[in-house]
């Protein structure tokens, strides 16, 4: 029998505690290297009023933010950054997340042949570079080499063609939708495991009550996958409002047409690196990656207290 002081039968509880330092001590650096210390010094820049002739820094408290939100100069890109990322997230929510659904649901039939053939092939544009996505994408809408316009002239659809990429009305909605079709493999996968662990007894139950597939998917299945859908959601949440890399592989910093597919990453980018039309300006790039920040902390936070804990009575 170990001793009250032991950690582990056979090991003293300052050895356990050695191996677990020893254990943890690489994976804390690195985190607080990488993780915790560049959000600590992005907060504490954006408290700072940085002066590129003196190159010296002045405390201002929130007086950044208060420029940023007031101040027509930064007000005007921000909100409109702002919008374009709430309007990129519910094109992922309504479309990405429910094909998602529709695809695992489909891929959950016992009787589909081939499953693992069509879940490889729908996962697969999710493994490839961003930058390889927008090239490709960009060749195929081009409006002078592009192969768009000739598909849809062959379905006598070629009416409905335009350069959608260059347009300031369907920019982004075209860039969003890009990338639904690259990340929907990813809320497939997710949806399509909480699936496959719900127990056979309860769908065998259900079919013996008389319901159809579809009808034990909506009053059975689709109950106890409720958590995971909320994982995806908030998963899609965050990430959307990270999102940077294939607006910038698409369209570049300026996320152009007139700024028409700006969203928050493209704005800190522009900002806090410059570009041909501005300088950096350390001091409010962080004050865009501060509310960044904020904006996803309190999305998660919503997600955690008030919706998660609805959704835990559905959980077995």
């Amino acid at each position: 029998m170990s001793s009250p002081h032991s950690a582990i039968v056979g090991m003293g509880r300052a050895t356990y505690l050695r191996l677990l330092v020893f254990f943890l001590a690489p994976a804390a650096i690195v985190y607080t290297v990488f993780s915790i210390y560049p959000l600590l010094a992005t907060i504490f820049n954006s408290l700072y009023l940085y002066h590129s002739e003196t190159k010296s820094y002045d405390y201002v408290g929130l007086g950044n933010f208060t420029t940023l939100l007031t101040d027509t100069t930064w007000s005007v890109p921000f909100w409109n950054a702002f919008r374009n990322n709430l309007v990129f997230f519910a094109i992922h929510m309504s479309v990405q997340n429910p094909i998602g659904l529709a695809l695992a649901a489909m891929l959950s039939l016992p009787r589909l042949r081939l499953r693992a053939t069509y879940r490889t092939l729908i996962f697969m544009p999710t493994m490839l570079s961003v930058v390889i996505i927008g090239f490709v994408w960009q060749l195929i809408l081009s409006p002078l080499w592009g192969i768009a316009k000739l598909f849809l002239q062959t379905f006598g659809l070629g009416f409905l063609f335009a350069p959608w990429l260059g347009q300031e009305g369907s920019a982004l909605i075209t860039i969003s939708l890009i990338s639904v079709w690259q990340f929907v493999g990813i809320p497939m996968i997710l949806i399509y495991t909480a699936l496959l662990a719900i127990p056979e007894e309860l769908i065998d139950a259900a079919t013996v009550d008389g319901l159809n597939q579809f009808q034990a998917f909506v009053w059975v299945k689709l109950p106890l996958i409720l958590p995971t859908i909320g994982l995806v959601s908030i998963l899609t949440f965050v990430n959307n409002f990270n999102a940077f890399d294939l607006i910038y592989a698409m369209k570049g910093a300026l996320a152009g047409p007139n700024f028409s597919a700006d969203i928050m990453g493209t704005l800190f980018y522009r900002t806090f690196f410059g570009n041909q039309l501005q300088l950096g300006n350390a001091s409010m790039g962080s004050t865009i990656a501060t509310m960044m920040f904020i904006i996803i902390l309190i999305g998660v936070m919503t997600y955690l207290f008030v919706i998660q804990r609805r959704m835990q009575r559905y959980s077995f």
